[in-house]
């Protein structure tokens, strides 16, 4: 256990951010001061200005300050979507960079990788990637290390894939506080099941399956890694195969037994939803989109798109839009 002092954590939120990725944070943190009796946490709500803000869910907050009165603050979060931007980059940026260089923990929820990303405050370090995200996130900073886990934490730097991954973070922080005991009874508190860190993996849907990657057989999921590490230059089934070590027609029959489709089905599936979200969270054309996932025209593209989603890209490009807030894209919660 170390000694009483409070943690002042600063949770900076955009419009459009994941109200879930808010409270699962904090309210852990709460239980936590109920159990000890004490202010172990304390935070505020900042925005750029210090202005309202709705959330995904239409939910508007009051700011407790604008980022550019934040001072006083260990930690400070970013909650988010991936097209969410500064109205005044360069001084809230320069905002952030200077918490930063002051020691102040510099962190991130889903989306909010992005705007801190931007800032340039992730090189050199992990960053957990919501698998929703990766294919936007690796577009615009294909230099930074993403990372599957479901929290990254390295040189004050925290990164987390989304809100049940923000109270396994809170969990962490309330155990390197007050110690194992509150913050076991704090998860028994909210019947969370188990405490994840650094080095467990995000569990992702199968494509039309309602089962995830994590529960594929052993040949299967390396298949998959080397599906998705080839998204932009697409193997022939024979080429992973070959890689997997087995032959086609075990791969085949294993991929149809575990999944009901072939590789190949599989594969483009997992290029299609790879699109989709640089069609969501990206200004990439569709050409561009197109060779982002391994075709040389959109015109090759997008009958798979059309497949796979029912629409035309440039037509989910403007649903999507219809759903943001103050053009910033509503966010998984997980």
């Amino acid at each position: 256990m170390t000694d009483s002092k409070t943690t002042h954590i600063g949770f900076l939120i955009f419009p459009g951010f994941p109200m879930a990725a808010l409270t699962s944070m904090i309210e852990p943190l709460r239980v936590a001061n109920e159990i000890t009796g004490r202010e172990v946490f304390a935070w505020k709500l900042i925005s750029e200005t210090g202005a309202r803000v709705q959330a995904s869910a239409l939910v508007w907050f009051d700011p407790d300050t604008a980022l550019g009165d934040a001072d006083g603050l260990d930690q400070i979060y970013v909650l988010s979507g991936p097209s969410s931007r500064f109205e005044n980059p360069k001084t809230a940026d320069g905002k952030l960079r200077k918490l930063a260089r002051h020691g102040v923990t510099m962190g991130a929820v889903s989306g909010g990788i992005f705007p801190l990303a931007r800032a340039g405050l992730l090189e050199d370090t992990e960053v957990s990637v919501h698998w929703c995200y990766s294919a936007a996130f690796h577009a615009e900073f294909p230099d930074l290390n993403a990372s599957q886990s479901v929290i990254a934490q390295s040189k004050r730097r925290v990164t987390v894939s989304g809100a049940a991954a923000a109270f396994d973070l809170a969990l962490h922080m309330i155990d390197g506080a007050v110690g194992p005991r509150v913050a076991t009874e704090v998860a028994c508190w909210f019947q969370h099941p188990m405490m994840r860190g650094q080095g467990v993996e995000q569990r992702r849907p199968t494509p039309n399956m309602a089962s995830t990657d994590d529960m594929l057989p052993d040949i299967l999921r390396e298949a998959v890694d080397v599906f998705a590490s080839h998204i932009e230059d697409p193997l022939k089934v024979a080429d992973v195969a070959d890689i997997v070590g087995v032959s086609v027609r075990q791969l085949e029959r294993q991929f149809k037994q575990s999944t009901g489709q072939s590789p190949l089905r599989y594969y483009r599936a997992m290029r299609m939803k790879a699109a989709r979200q640089l069609i969501h969270y990206s200004n990439d054309t569709l050409t561009e989109v197109a060779i982002a996932v391994g075709y040389t025209t959109s015109s090759a593209m997008i009958p798979n798109y059309i497949e796979a989603f029912g629409l035309h890209p440039s037509e989910d490009r403007r649903k999507i839009n219809m759903f943001r807030v103050r053009e910033n894209a509503v966010i998984p919660s997980d």
